[in-house]
């Protein structure tokens, strides 16, 4: 099940490790750190901001 995320909350979440603004993937269910190279997952349609639960990205996953 696909759940989009509020853009409002888009807004104001950061990567807990970098405070740099996320991107979202909707297709992977993901918010996107380009500047950690980390990937937090979005689970039935919440966030889960822990680092330690984020997935590493792969070079060619990561905008520059």
């Amino acid at each position: 099940m696909s759940h989009d995320i509020d853009p409002k909350l888009l807004e104001i979440l950061v990567c807990p490790m970098t405070k740099v603004p996320l991107r979202y993937d909707a297709e992977a269910q993901e918010l996107i750190s380009d500047q950690a190279a980390l990937a937090y997952p979005i689970r039935d349609g919440i966030p889960v901001m822990l680092i330690d639960e984020a997935r590493p990205l792969e070079d060619t996953e990561v905008k520059k």
